[in-house]
């Protein structure tokens, strides 16, 4: 009974703290409070309309870079080479997932394949035939039972793990063998970002750690302002000039000293109220071309911040959680009602909006949700939570092609090796 009377004691201690200006931890008094942000009633909103939709946009001129990173500490993919047409060359297969509400899974792209895992958190590594080369599951009988989800980012020849069962650790990239394994106070809820012989993760308390990659111990820790539901939303990390910056679920993006894990600056988007309303409130992976940042949440803004010291550069209305994409003075995004956004890198202007969603009925389309959209050379791919891929030809941003992939939601598309890759549950799909 002790036990438990301490343990509420404790959580409503965590839950009310938060840090101030004044607390030690500060290594500069240098925080950007938005005090113009408002509260937006939640009601049902008309579709946006479409602007300018028969500017065509001159691609060529802005000398689009084709990347074919597999990480990027920015975020920053650009356009990547693929320009298909969606032709199926091949599934791999895995157990079912339990719950598929959104499919938001990341494959692990290698030059020899891939790695994924199933539902009962078994890691599976890929050939380019789509042919198992080894298969590993550390989780006991009753963690099995909880479906753990995992995020993976690898380093050389060292798989790092984390997964919302609170458990981290590393196995050999090679044969599946476990490095080493440790755990969390809370389970993770963010990307993995790696820098030297460090990485990073965002739990759901809204701490953001630092551990060592070689035996996963803790190096700091650094606790933001918490709330008390569960965000509907993977927190996002991004690593710029020795500081690593990220969000949380109420709407906090937040630098901070590498080594040290002190806060150079910290940028609160959101008002106060919103600690009790984070599930419903979603925000975008951040993205970075080394001198801004650029993200945008489903309560219709979008931003560019100064990276250096976090203050507003400019902010529009955009209704969107997905990552936009940066391509050279351009940025991309999908609405949650599936209009294509074209927008000015310096100033925020938008240009042009098109409809993509206008083959869908006016009923039918208020249940349609974008999941994630990737661009290729000069081709835009959407995927939808009824398990629709659209293909969209940037220059104009008219509909190439409807591609129906399954019945239930797919996973954002993914680009490797010219290839087009989506999650459905039970397969990845390979298009050439």
């Amino acid at each position: 009974m002790n036990r438990l009377f301490y343990f509420i004691l404790f959580y409503f201690f965590l839950t009310s703290c938060s840090l101030n200006e004044d607390s030690k931890l500060w290594k500069k008094k240098n925080i950007q409070k938005n005090e113009n942000t408002k509260l937006i009633l939640v009601k049902e909103k008309e579709f946006t309309k479409e602007f300018n939709s028969q500017i065509k946009l001159d691609l060529s001129k802005i000398k689009i870079k084709i990347k074919n990173k597999i990480f990027d500490n920015q975020n920053n993919f650009g356009s990547l080479e693929y320009s298909g047409l969606l032709n199926k060359a091949g599934f791999y297969k895995f157990s079912k997932f339990k719950e598929i509400n959104h499919l938001d899974y990341e494959p692990l792209f290698l030059k020899g394949g891939l790695i994924f895992f199933d539902n009962s958190g078994t890691i599976i590594r890929y050939d380019n035939d789509q042919k198992i080369i080894w298969k590993k599951n550390y989780y006991s009988k009753f963690e099995k039972k909880m479906n753990p989800k995992l995020t993976f980012r690898h380093n050389d020849n060292e798989l790092i793990i984390v997964d919302n069962l609170a458990k981290l650790y590393s196995i050999n990239i090679n044969n599946g063998n476990l490095i080493w394994s440790n755990s969390n106070d809370y389970p993770f809820n963010s990307e993995i970002k790696i820098h030297k012989n460090k990485f990073f993760a965002v739990d759901y308390k809204n701490i953001i750690r630092c551990f060592n990659i070689k035996d996963g111990s803790e190096c700091w820790s650094l606790q933001t302002e918490n709330s008390l539901t569960v965000s509907g939303s993977k927190y996002s990390i991004i690593i710029n000039n020795e500081q690593v910056i990220f969000n949380n679920s109420v709407g906090d993006i937040t630098a901070i000293d590498i080594n040290s894990g002190l806060i150079n600056w910290q940028l609160p988007t959101q008002n106060t109220n919103i600690t009790n309303e984070t599930f419903n409130f979603k925000t975008s992976k951040l993205v970075s071309d080394g001198r801004s940042i650029y993200f945008s949440n489903n309560r219709d803004e979008i931003y560019s911040i100064n990276i250096e010291n976090g203050s507003i550069n400019w902010k529009n209305k955009v209704n969107s959680n997905l990552k936009p994409i940066l391509i050279e003075n351009l940025i991309f995004t999908i609405s949650e009602d599936g209009f294509l956004f074209t927008l000015d890198k310096k100033q925020g202007n938008i240009i042009r909006v098109n409809d993509i969603y206008k083959s869908y009925k006016s009923k039918n389309r208020k249940k349609i949700k974008p999941t994630g959209f990737i661009i290729g050379r000069n081709l835009l791919y959407l995927s939808n939570n009824d398990g629709k891929l659209f293909v969209v030809e940037l220059t104009s941003g008219n509909i190439l092609k409807e591609e129906r992939i399954s019945r239930d939601s797919i996973s954002k598309p993914f680009i490797h090796d010219k290839k087009l890759f989506v999650v459905k549950n039970g397969s990845i799909i390979k298009y050439n």
